[in-house]
């Protein structure tokens, strides 16, 4: 095999691989006023965990929510205590999901081969009258966003804010509660 093939051959399975995946956009923003280095205890804000929930939120899926922002303090080092004024930072969190459109508009010969040949020139030659229709093609899509909130007890300011968003695929949808370890798991592991 040439070299061109195996470089095409590799090129294509990186451009597969990077559609197949559907990863979670995942940022923070902190407090630089506050040092969270000393930090070894977190407790709930409130008893309700999560600041606002939406009318429609599963309770099934809250309780799954609950337990993986717990678990990934845990696993990173933090100890869980009940009573917020004894923690030294408290945790509150928000979800949401948006259903979206993707419209994609391409030259009718976009997919007949880089768009060269008879039907890229209206089949009247390179300088003759050129007429391109577009095909378009339309998606929908539910983008569900995650937000942890972290607050200092000492000052009783907001220290960080973490926030995912990721496109749900119909595998998040059957096995939820494995896409909210993962994301959970990424947003936490933003936290210093």
């Amino acid at each position: 095999m040439s070299q061109v093939k195996t470089l095409m051959i590799i090129a294509i399975s990186l451009i597969m691989l990077g559609c197949a995946t559907n990863q979670a956009k995942v940022s923070f923003d902190r407090n630089a006023d506050i040092d969270t280095m000393n930090y070894k205890t977190f407790a709930w804000l409130t008893e309700a965990k999560i600041m606002a929930p939406p009318a429609d939120f599963n309770p099934v899926m809250k309780v799954r929510v609950d337990e993986a922002i717990e678990q990934a303090f845990i696993a990173k080092g933090y100890q869980l205590v009940t009573d917020p004024e004894e923690a030294d930072f408290t945790i509150s969190y928000t979800v949401g999901s948006r259903d979206k459109i993707k419209v994609n508009s391409y030259p009718a010969t976009y997919n007949t081969g880089f768009g060269w040949g008879r039907g890229y020139y209206g089949g009247r030659g390179y300088y003759g009258s050129v007429h391109m229709g577009t095909e378009t093609s339309v998606r929908q899509y539910t983008e569900g966003k995650l937000a942890i909130d972290i607050y200092d007890v000492k000052s009783r300011q907001p220290a960080w804010h973490g926030w995912a968003t990721k496109r749900l695929s119909s595998n998040d949808t059957e096995q939820p509660g494995t896409a909210i370890k993962e994301v959970v798991g990424q947003v936490v592991a933003q936290f210093y």
